[in-house]
């Protein structure tokens, strides 16, 4: 069972710097003639989105420890929202929350690499 994304932070991601990549779900190996081999690799596999939060100090604190601890450094998945469907998903972080300056000195932007998982 996974634990859900805190209700403090913010619910929906940022429209600038969101990507979302479709899955590389595919196996090509080359022949020695002729065109390459194609076979799917699974039947389910992992979007990654890349995607910023505006957040304060307080909320920056709330998403270091959800990420440290509830999440357990990224390696426990959470539940929240699909940024574009809507849609409950469930999610993991690839990398760990990046921090930097927001136009707003009382805010911070949080730059965040989730996998949605299937």
């Amino acid at each position: 069972m996974s634990v859900s994304w805190p209700a403090s932070l913010p619910q929906y991601v940022l429209t600038q710097g969101y990507a979302e990549t479709a899955p590389k779900n595919a196996i090509r190996t080359e022949m020695a003639a002729g065109p390459a081999k194609v076979r799917r690799r699974t039947t389910a596999d992992v979007r990654v989105i890349a995607c910023q939060l505006r957040l304060t100090h307080a909320q920056r604190a709330t998403l270091d420890g959800f990420y440290l601890t509830d999440t357990a450094s990224g390696s426990l998945s959470f539940a929240w929202v699909h940024p574009v469907t809507r849609d409950s998903a469930e999610m993991r972080f690839v990398e760990p929350p990046l921090y930097g300056p927001a136009a707003a000195s009382t805010h911070l932007i949080a730059s965040l690499k989730l996998e949605i998982l299937p």
